[in-house]
Protein backbone atom coordinates (compact mmCIF):
# COMPACT_ATOMS: atom_id res chain seq x y z
CA UNK A 1 0.00 0.00 0.00
CA UNK A 2 1.33 3.48 -0.92
CA UNK A 3 1.44 6.08 1.87
CA UNK A 4 -0.15 9.48 1.08
CA UNK A 5 2.37 12.31 0.56
CA UNK A 6 2.22 15.07 3.14
CA UNK A 7 1.24 18.50 1.81
CA UNK A 8 4.29 20.70 1.45
CA UNK A 9 3.96 24.45 1.85
CA UNK A 10 5.13 26.51 -1.09
CA UNK A 11 6.90 28.96 1.24
CA UNK A 12 9.45 27.48 3.60
CA UNK A 13 8.90 28.54 7.23
CA UNK A 14 5.79 30.47 6.24
CA UNK A 15 4.15 32.57 8.94
CA UNK A 16 0.46 33.17 9.18
CA UNK A 17 0.22 36.93 9.68
CA UNK A 18 2.98 39.25 10.77
CA UNK A 19 3.85 39.20 14.46
CA UNK A 20 5.96 42.37 14.31
CA UNK A 21 3.07 44.85 14.26
CA UNK A 22 0.89 42.68 16.49
CA UNK A 23 3.01 43.39 19.57
CA UNK A 24 1.11 45.68 21.95
CA UNK A 25 3.33 47.94 24.00
CA UNK A 26 1.52 49.74 26.84
CA UNK A 27 4.63 51.42 28.30
CA UNK A 28 7.96 52.44 26.80
CA UNK A 29 11.02 54.66 26.99
CA UNK A 30 11.68 57.55 24.60
CA UNK A 31 15.37 58.38 24.15
CA UNK A 32 16.15 61.81 22.65
CA UNK A 33 19.75 62.33 21.55
CA UNK A 34 20.26 65.99 20.62
CA UNK A 35 23.65 66.93 19.20
CA UNK A 36 24.51 70.22 17.50
CA UNK A 37 24.24 68.61 14.05
CA UNK A 38 21.36 66.15 14.39
CA UNK A 39 18.56 64.88 16.63
CA UNK A 40 17.80 61.17 17.00
CA UNK A 41 14.64 59.92 18.75
CA UNK A 42 14.48 56.22 19.66
CA UNK A 43 11.44 54.57 21.23
CA UNK A 44 12.05 51.30 23.12
CA UNK A 45 9.96 49.01 25.29
CA UNK A 46 10.78 48.75 29.00
CA UNK A 47 13.34 45.98 28.32
CA UNK A 48 15.27 48.24 25.93
CA UNK A 49 14.28 46.64 22.61
CA UNK A 50 13.89 49.27 19.88
CA UNK A 51 10.31 49.65 18.66
CA UNK A 52 10.76 52.67 16.37
CA UNK A 53 13.24 55.44 15.70
CA UNK A 54 13.61 58.57 13.63
CA UNK A 55 16.31 61.14 13.01
CA UNK A 56 16.31 64.59 11.46
CA UNK A 57 17.89 63.03 8.37
CA UNK A 58 15.17 60.40 7.94
CA UNK A 59 12.55 63.10 8.52
CA UNK A 60 13.67 64.87 5.35
CA UNK A 61 16.11 67.48 6.65
CA UNK A 62 19.59 67.86 5.16
CA UNK A 63 22.74 69.74 6.10
CA UNK A 64 22.61 72.48 8.72
CA UNK A 65 18.80 72.28 8.98
CA UNK A 66 19.12 68.91 10.77
CA UNK A 67 20.23 70.64 13.96
CA UNK A 68 17.27 73.05 14.17
CA UNK A 69 14.49 72.86 16.78
CA UNK A 70 11.87 72.40 14.05
CA UNK A 71 13.72 69.35 12.72
CA UNK A 72 13.78 67.90 16.26
CA UNK A 73 10.03 68.47 16.62
CA UNK A 74 9.29 66.72 13.32
CA UNK A 75 11.63 63.87 14.26
CA UNK A 76 9.92 63.30 17.62
CA UNK A 77 6.48 63.25 15.99
CA UNK A 78 7.66 60.75 13.33
CA UNK A 79 9.07 58.38 15.96
CA UNK A 80 6.01 58.58 18.24
CA UNK A 81 3.40 58.22 15.49
CA UNK A 82 4.47 54.61 14.89
CA UNK A 83 4.21 53.54 18.54
CA UNK A 84 0.88 55.29 19.18
CA UNK A 85 -0.60 52.91 16.59
CA UNK A 86 0.81 49.98 18.60
CA UNK A 87 -1.05 51.13 21.71
CA UNK A 88 1.63 52.86 23.78
CA UNK A 89 0.00 55.12 26.37
CA UNK A 90 2.70 55.78 28.98
CA UNK A 91 6.38 56.59 28.52
CA UNK A 92 9.52 57.74 30.26
CA UNK A 93 11.74 60.29 28.50
CA UNK A 94 15.55 60.26 28.59
CA UNK A 95 17.20 63.34 27.04
CA UNK A 96 20.89 63.35 26.15
CA UNK A 97 23.10 65.97 24.56
CA UNK A 98 23.61 69.73 24.30
CA UNK A 99 21.73 70.40 21.04
CA UNK A 100 19.02 72.90 20.16
CA UNK A 101 16.45 70.14 19.69
CA UNK A 102 16.14 69.13 23.35
CA UNK A 103 13.25 71.41 24.31
CA UNK A 104 11.50 71.21 20.94
CA UNK A 105 11.50 67.41 21.00
CA UNK A 106 10.18 67.35 24.57
CA UNK A 107 7.39 69.80 23.67
CA UNK A 108 6.40 67.63 20.69
CA UNK A 109 6.33 64.52 22.92
CA UNK A 110 4.13 66.33 25.47
CA UNK A 111 1.69 67.47 22.75
CA UNK A 112 1.36 63.95 21.32
CA UNK A 113 -1.04 62.98 24.11
CA UNK A 114 1.16 60.32 25.70
CA UNK A 115 1.35 60.25 29.51
CA UNK A 116 4.91 60.89 30.69
CA UNK A 117 5.90 59.26 33.98
CA UNK A 118 9.18 61.19 34.20
CA UNK A 119 11.70 63.17 32.16
CA UNK A 120 15.36 62.58 32.93
CA UNK A 121 18.50 64.29 31.62
CA UNK A 122 21.11 61.61 30.99
CA UNK A 123 23.79 63.82 29.39
CA UNK A 124 27.18 62.33 30.29
CA UNK A 125 29.15 64.59 32.63
CA UNK A 126 32.86 63.94 33.16
CA UNK A 127 34.36 64.10 36.63
CA UNK A 128 37.15 66.22 35.16
CA UNK A 129 38.27 63.65 32.60
CA UNK A 130 39.49 64.49 29.11
CA UNK A 131 39.86 68.06 27.96
CA UNK A 132 36.62 69.04 26.15
CA UNK A 133 36.59 70.40 22.61
CA UNK A 134 36.63 74.18 22.09
CA UNK A 135 33.31 75.92 22.64
CA UNK A 136 31.14 76.59 19.57
CA UNK A 137 31.21 80.00 17.95
CA UNK A 138 27.69 81.07 17.10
Amino acid sequence: MIKPIAKISLRKNARIGSHKNERRIPKGIIHVQASFNNTIVTVTDVRGRVVSWASAGTSGFRGTRKGTPYAAQATALNAIRKVLDQGMQRAEVMIKGPGLGRDAALRAIRRSGMLLSFVRDVTPMPHNGCRPPKKRRV
